[in-house]
């Protein structure tokens, strides 16, 4: 089955809604670490064991660290994007080792490493996750060109792999996205990696009870290519309706899942 992954934020964090999301169809809770306090994120985690106690349903967590964000920077005058992937700049920072021994505390069950450009970044985050003896399984966030031209051997030592479209859409032309996405899911899916696809899936969603038909040729043919799970960023943690979102991409989920079996409008 299609895992959904939710982040969590203002328009989720309590536990009522957050019960109403995984009747609804979430499966994995993220909590993005580019933004919040430690306190706002223990508050948080607090609400999903609980309302993950009162459904009866597990909700794994997922810390997204935040990297040092190394995103395109779009010229005003111009509107040509323009890059910095330094020599130098560590993708595993100051930073997100404090956030993650905060998430080792509060027991997070995954770990987002973002901007990664070779496999020597998720090395330096497992051997700092076996300096404190602490087993988790790390994803490997794609959304730099070096990431791409390395990503056969991220897909190898890496335990999942993200697609992030929108800072990815910043490193490489923009209309070469669907086919870098094709080509991620192909290889993990030959890996056995498990593989996300993630950033503006029901974008519209966020102000919007209906989705665009484009949002959802986007998600259909994404399952069917082969990615195991889809994510929602704003649509969930800022958006109107964070629980209409989770249930329509479950209906499209479930109906690109049968497509392959049996298919009758």
């Amino acid at each position: 089955m299609i895992k959904i992954i939710a982040t969590i934020g203002p328009a989720s964090k309590d536990v009522k809604t957050l019960k109403e999301m995984i009747k609804a169809g979430m499966n994995i809770a993220r909590l993005n670490f580019s933004h919040g306090t430690y306190e706002a994120h223990a508050n948080l985690i607090k609400n999903i064991r609980e309302a993950e106690k009162q459904s009866g349903a597990r909700l794994p967590i997922m810390q997204d660290l935040s990297g040092p964000r190394i995103q395109g920077r779009t010229d005003a005058k111009t509107g040509s994007t323009a890059h910095s992937f330094k020599k130098g700049i560590k993708t595993f920072t100051p930073k997100d080792r404090t956030d993650l021994l905060f998430g080792i505390k509060q027991k997070v069950d995954y770990i987002v490493l973002s901007y990664i450009k070779d496999k020597n970044d998720i090395l330096r985050l497992k051997e700092f996750l076996d300096d404190n003896n602490y087993k988790i399984p790390i994803v490997a966030k794609i959304e730099t060109k070096q990431a791409i031209k390395n990503i056969k051997s991220i897909i190898k030592i890496a335990d999942l792999i993200m697609i992030g479209r929108g800072d990815l859409a910043t490193a490489i032309p923009m209309e070469k996205i669907p086919f870098a996405q094709k080509m991620i899911i192909e290889l993990s899916n030959k890996a056995k990696k498990p593989v996300i696809t993630a950033t503006e899936m029901l974008k519209s969603m966020v102000a919007s009870k209906t989705p665009t038909r484009a949002e959802i040729t986007d998600i259909a043919n994404a399952i069917l290519d082969g990615t195991n799970m889809i994510m929602l960023s704003e649509e969930t943690a800022m958006g109107k309706y964070p629980i209409e979102t989770i249930t329509i991409m479950r209906k499209i989920a479930k109906e690109a899942e049968m497509y392959a079996v049996h298919y009758d409008i």
